[in-house]
């Protein structure tokens, strides 16, 4: 197996032995590597350290791994949740994509499978949608997940600048009218928290809007996609985008 550039993983697995071999493993691939047995503990950890990737076990005792990956999107919204489990169903594995897991492995895990996937999770570009409308956003997220994208969703502004500020989202795409606000005011704001992020807007409301989006345009928005969406256009803004980022961004 490849060595990797030692991005940082929390593996938590009430089974302590599972859980420190996985660790060992991953540790002698170059990865930085905590491990936690109680999800408490884990959220503590995950407060004081940022994780890229968070490898969480199904069935534990207080809390399971589905509310503890919530747990952990709300503190930093760029962390790669993957769930591990003995017990995976149709059920639990709509949820966990509802709920922004990456990957759902089964144990006992297939490490051939696992380690590589977590490299390719950790090249793929970070995407956020500011989308008040959640079909649409689920809808974008499945699709943009199959063309090698990782992709978190906000529906509110507070929400959206809290994951801005947390988080290194290379691209963010912000509907044009939001609850309480308009999406050339939030790309402003997004603006004034990172100057390397790039902002496409969006918008089903191209007359009523175009005022606010050229002035947008022209104080540093990057593109504007017009709904409905013509994915063709959206990804190859999206490619533009991202590969046009200074390399330590991407």
């Amino acid at each position: 197996m490849v060595k990797n550039s030692g991005h940082s993983i929390l593996v938590v697995d009430d089974d302590h032995d599972a859980g420190q071999n996985l660790g060992d493993i991953l540790t002698d691939l170059g990865y930085q590597v905590d491990i936690a047995t109680d999800p408490l503990v884990a959220l503590k950890m995950a407060q004081e350290k940022n994780y890229d990737i968070a490898l969480l076990d199904l069935k534990m005792p207080g809390m399971d791994g589905l509310t503890l990956a919530r747990k952990l999107k709300e503190q930093r919204c760029s962390t790669i949740l993957i769930l591990t489990t003995a017990y995976a169903n149709q059920d639990t594995l709509a949820t966990a994509q509802r709920d922004g897991i990456w990957r759902v492995f089964s144990k006992p895990l297939d490490l051939q499978h696992v380690i590589p996937s977590l490299s390719e999770a950790s090249r793929q570009p970070l995407v956020l949608l500011i989308e008040d409308d959640e079909d649409l956003c689920y809808s974008l997220t499945d699709l943009l997940q199959d063309q090698g994208y990782r992709v978190h969703f906000a529906t509110e502004i507070d929400e959206a600048l809290r994951c801005v500020r947390g988080s290194e989202f290379q691209v963010v795409l912000i509907d044009m009218r939001l609850p309480g606000g308009f999406g050339d005011e939030v790309c402003a704001k997004v603006r004034g928290i990172s100057d390397q992020v790039r902002v496409v807007l969006s918008t089903g409301h191209r007359q009523e809007m175009e005022q606010r989006i050229q002035s947008a345009l022209g104080a540093g928005a990057d593109a504007v996609c017009y709904k409905p969406f013509q994915m063709a256009e959206l990804l190859t803004t999206l490619q533009r985008l991202t590969t046009s980022l200074p390399p330590d961004s991407a």
